[in-house]
């Protein structure tokens, strides 16, 4: 019993606090599975389909508050999806340390970058929806896509800054697009092509998989109620905690 709640309070910080940012419930929810005693590859697959319960927790709160794009949200998905599929299978197979460092060194760059820039994303300037840019910002996701497969966690952040930077949305817009493309149906598409390919703890996912629903829930209600700069905060919170958590963890697997 104390382990289902331990499970199901795993799944449900994760999916609030990535849910709130616009990814990262990797940075709570894999070292997690590590923690209880998990392989390696074990963790990453029984991660990624418990976290599909974060995309439907979010989604269900944002379809009922925030419209969507639907011709959009599909192109990037899209785009995404020959990559994603080719990394999950990636996953099970290269080494993590040098990936591990590179991406750290991303999230950190990425989070500063916001920092540093007090204005970013707070209002939707948007750019790039149509012609050139758009086949640009589809390059772009597609190259997510393939970060989405590699990683167990912090690629869906790079999906918000596509949103913000390229596409130019404010945080609240790019934080539900990556919760519906990435959240919901990308880590859907992860969670089969992962458990068809490798061994899943089934009997872990449904406690992780209630406590994703109601923290990625949550977690949205709250990002609408408070606005974009308070998602702007948190974004940058969890994107330095994760590039440092990955930093770390590429040095000592690479050393």
């Amino acid at each position: 019993m104390l382990q289902l709640l331990l499970l199901a309070l795993t799944g449900f910080t994760a999916s609030f606090f990535s849910a709130l940012a616009g990814g990262g419930a990797g940075l709570v929810q894999f070292p997690a599975l590590i923690a209880l005693g998990l392989p390696f590859t074990l963790a990453i697959a029984t991660h990624k389909v418990a976290v599909v319960a974060l995309g439907l927790g979010s989604t269900a709160k944002l379809l009922r508050s925030y419209r969507f794009d639907w011709t959009f949200i599909g192109l990037m998905l899209a785009a995404g999806l020959p990559g994603l599929i080719v990394g999950n299978l990636w996953a099970l197979q290269i080494p993590a340390g040098p990936g591990k460092v590179l991406f750290g060194l991303s999230n950190i760059g990425m989070a500063l970058y916001s920092i540093l820039r007090p204005g970013f994303g707070v209002d939707a300037q948007p750019r790039h929806r149509q012609g050139r840019g758009l086949w640009t910002g589809m390059v772009l996701m597609a190259g997510v896509g393939l970060l989405c497969g590699l990683f167990p966690s912090g690629p869906g952040l790079f999906a918000t800054l596509v949103f913000l930077r390229w596409f130019g949305f404010d945080y609240t817009g790019a934080v539900a697009g990556t919760m519906l493309m990435v959240g919901l149906f990308w880590n859907s598409i992860a969670g089969v092509t992962v458990a068809l390919a490798t061994p899943v703890r089934w009997d872990w996912v449904p406690a992780l998989a209630v406590g994703g629903v109601l923290g990625g829930y949550l977690g949205s209600s709250l990002a609408l109620l408070k606005g974009n700069r308070f998602i702007k905060r948190a974004f940058e919170t969890v994107t330095l905690l994760m590039g440092a958590w990955l930093l770390l963890q590429g040095i000592e697997t690479w050393a």
